[in-house]
């Protein structure tokens, strides 16, 4: 167990919730590194012969109470997740495609947070109840977090480093992005922008 985690992991999860972004604690990491490998190395929710090794949700539900997060995150460094489908959805990109997309006035024209998990994961939170258009839905490794699914979030701890964020919620004001602004920018990086445009010009 990491016990100096626990201030800034609670910390974190505290400001989500005062912000209205329910949060729900996560599986934490315990064990040791073994050289170069993470055999040691698991994730722990709690539940007696819980067999699953990586990242997950802790028998907790989710809550929007600061109070209560202070005092779930005083009991373990858990991780802090996002659930999703409620203040906003994740538009998880592989981390080329991510970067792409920010590229010249990407910064400015996503007008939203984007975390960034170890593994070059990049995720752009969006307005939720939103779908993902045809031409980026095909593109390989591109997810979109909805009702029932959550991400990691920043400063939790995963296998290969910690969360991060590349845009933080102050930088616009603590809304997340258009979820279609995001895409257009998105499949101008594949070089779609074309058929992009016609899509536009439909809705």
């Amino acid at each position: 167990m990491i016990f100096w985690e626990h201030p800034r992991l609670r910390k974190a999860a505290t400001r989500y919730a005062e912000h209205g972004w329910p949060v729900r604690p996560g599986a934490y990491l315990v064990g040791r590194h073994a050289g170069r490998h993470l055999r040691e190395r698991r994730f722990d929710c709690g539940r007696p012969g819980c067999p699953t090794v990586g990242c997950h949700p802790a028998p907790h539900p989710l809550t929007l109470d600061p109070s209560a997060v202070r005092s779930l995150w005083r009991e373990h460094p858990y991780t802090v997740l996002l659930p999703t489908g409620y203040a906003f959805d994740v538009l998880e990109v592989p981390g080329a495609l991510g970067r792409a997309a920010l590229l010249g006035d990407g910064f400015v024209a996503a007008r939203g947070p984007v975390a960034v998990a170890p593994g070059d994961r990049w995720m752009f939170l969006v307005l939720p109840g939103h779908g993902v258009l045809p031409e980026l839905a095909s593109h390989a490794g591109v997810v979109l977090h909805g009702q029932g699914s959550w991400i990691p979030a920043p400063p939790s701890p995963q296998f290969g480093g910690r969360v991060r964020w590349e845009l933080t919620p102050e930088a616009h004001h603590w809304r997340p992005a258009e979820p279609y602004a995001v895409q257009a920018l998105m499949l101008d990086a594949m070089g779609a922008g074309p058929r992009r445009a016609m899509w536009r010009a439909a809705a």
